[in-house]
């Protein structure tokens, strides 16, 4: 009975905290399509660690479909060269919110843009639940490179997501990748 009632509570409490991650007010899809780079990336998975350094810029394409879903293609630098990876993101019933399933993990995965001016950058917190509750939090720009003021703007609120100031990248650009997804 007592693990009943502490696992009830704690659902409680991880919903809960899931439910204060609101995302952009008025989200727009089709002004979020478009290219986008990842030039910041909180991530602390310990499996993670030992990547970080080879991590670079990577370079995306947000693709609206008529059904609301978008496809995510992502161009990654790698020791093989410049890859994609195609991305499903499915509607929910709140815009600015997707799922989509994770091969890796072999999870489903909460998206939500918490907030873009569609012009220049885009916050988006990726969640999932096993090891807890948020997992990555994701800087995309316009650019390859963003203002100081965006830049503190995700290492604030990586932060406040309860990421320690060491997991928090900002990589370099990757050579010839970005091209690639022209």
């Amino acid at each position: 009975m007592k693990i009943a009632l502490v696992s009830n509570f704690l659902l409680m409490f991880l919903t809960d905290i899931h439910a204060s991650v609101q995302p952009q007010k008025n989200f727009d899809l089709q002004r979020f399509a478009g290219r986008w780079y990842r030039v910041g990336l909180a991530y602390d998975s310990p499996g993670f660690v030992r990547y970080r350094s080879r991590l670079t810029v990577s370079v995306g394409t947000v693709e609206p479909k008529e059904n609301g879903n978008v496809n995510m293609t992502m161009w990654s630098l790698t020791s093989t060269g410049c890859h994609s990876k195609v991305y499903i993101y499915k509607k929910t019933s709140v815009p600015g919110v997707f799922t989509y399933y994770s091969t890796r993990h072999r999870r489903v995965k909460d998206v939500t843009v918490v907030e873009t001016n569609y012009t220049e950058y885009a916050l988006v917190l990726k969640h999932k639940k096993f090891n807890k509750e948020f997992t990555q939090v994701a800087l995309y720009g316009r650019t390859e490179k963003l203002s100081t003021d965006v830049m503190e703007k995700f290492r604030v609120y990586a932060t406040a997501q309860g990421f320690p100031k060491d997991s928090i990248l900002t990589p370099p650009a990757a050579e010839n990748c970005p091209s690639s997804g022209s």
